[in-house]
Parts: structure tokens; sequence; C-alpha cells
């Protein structure tokens, strides 16, 4: 599949992004993924509320090989082949996919960060060691002010 035959296969989808990705294409909507055009097919991206239909129609999951073993990615399926020759129900399951992607990028929002402490190395602790320093043996600083002299 080369990036002209995807621009027409989604002309009634509406505009996407076409880019390199892999040994193919990532093809995106409003900033986000939701389909792979690789070698081995078109993918979409699927969920819990549209796998059921992509099994109705005898798809399977993409899947890629290592050399230990086979990797499958049950968030990606292959397109049914019926699809290409119908761009207004593609366009359907395009949608879906792009909802499906949508759901999983609210899912995957970052969780604010805990302000991180401050941890005392070993190396730290070594070389003050070696300059004569005991870290163990330091008083801790008290934190009532100062007197005055009057």
């Amino acid at each position: 599949m080369d990036r002209d035959f995807l621009i027409d296969l989604f002309s009634d989808f509406g505009p996407v992004t076409i880019r390199r990705m892999f040994s193919g294409f990532g093809i995106s909507a409003d900033g986000i993924n939701f389909a792979l055009a690789l070698r081995s097919g078109l993918y979409f991206r699927a969920d819990e509320a549209t796998i059921a239909q992509f099994e109705a129609e005898g798809s399977t999951p993409f899947q890629y090989q290592t050399r230990a073993k086979t990797v499958t990615v049950n968030s990606y399926w292959q397109l049914p082949a019926r699809l290409f020759d119908d761009s207004e129900e593609l366009s359907v399951w395009a949608r879906a996919a792009l909802a499906a992607a949508q759901r999983a990028a609210l899912r995957k929002r970052p969780k604010p960060r805990k302000a991180a402490k401050k941890t005392v190395t070993r190396k730290a602790v070594s070389n003050k060691m070696a300059a004569g320093k005991n870290p163990a043996s330091k008083k801790p600083k008290s934190k009532a002010p100062k007197k005055r002299a009057s």
C-alpha cells in the first residue's frame, strides 16, 4: 500500500495524516493514531467495544515475530478485505477505530509526578568517608532561631 492509495481509501472518512512507521505507515486523524498500514495488511485500533465486530468478520489481531516468540497486539485488528471495495462502510469502521484510539488515550493520561526525595548515593558517602568526614556523625542543625547579642 502506498501513500496515494491510502489517501484515496480514506477519502470518505475525511482528512488523515500518513507517516512512515515500521515497515509501512501510521494513519492518524486529529493527532491520534488509529490505523497501521503494513506489508501484512491494514490494521485498525480496537478495544472491548469494537473487537467483537472484527471477530464476527473473521479478522485477527496484529502479530509479529521476534527471535523467541510471536507477539500478538490485541489493540490493532486486521481490516476485513471486503471493506477495501466499500469506502462508505470503511469510513464507519475508521470512525469506530478513531473512537477506540481516543478512549485509549484518555485511559493513558499521565498521572502527576510526586516531588522526588533527595537521596544520598553510596558514591557520595564513600567520597565523604575518604575525605575523613563521617556522614553518620553529623549532628542535625537546629531550626531554632539564633539569639542575638545585645
